[in-house]
């Protein structure tokens, strides 16, 4: 159970570099534990590809505790489902539009 950061912070995921290394070297389900504060940072653990999040505080001191709880449970679906579908590569140096570039009508001068 990697902590996402400081139990209770709500500070999100700091270091995703960290829990893509643990996935990969694991043979066991991997849940996110501490430190997850809002519906995005649920997703964005289950898009590296953990197998659950483990939360408490984020729901607990939310404003409307019940309207949180039904967001993360949202945000963990979102990313697993993302998970799942495969992203698409991530290009740093180059950018390949999906838009046909030929054959367009080309604006006036």
């Amino acid at each position: 159970m990697p902590l996402a950061s400081l139990i209770g912070s709500g500070m999100g995921i700091l270091n995703p570099w960290n829990i893509e290394l643990i996935l990969q070297r694991c043979r066991v389900p991997v849940i996110v534990d501490a430190g997850v504060g809002t519906a995005s940072d649920a997703t964005i653990a289950m898009e590296l590809g953990c197998d659950g999040v483990l939360m408490n505080t984020a729901i607990a001191k939310a404003s409307n505790p019940l309207l949180m709880a039904q967001a993360m449970k949202l945000g963990v679906e979102a990313g697993r489902k993302a998970f799942l579908a495969g992203r698409m590569p991530k290009k740093i140096y180059s950018a390949s539009p999906s838009s046909p570039t030929e054959g367009v009508i080309a604006s006036r001068p």
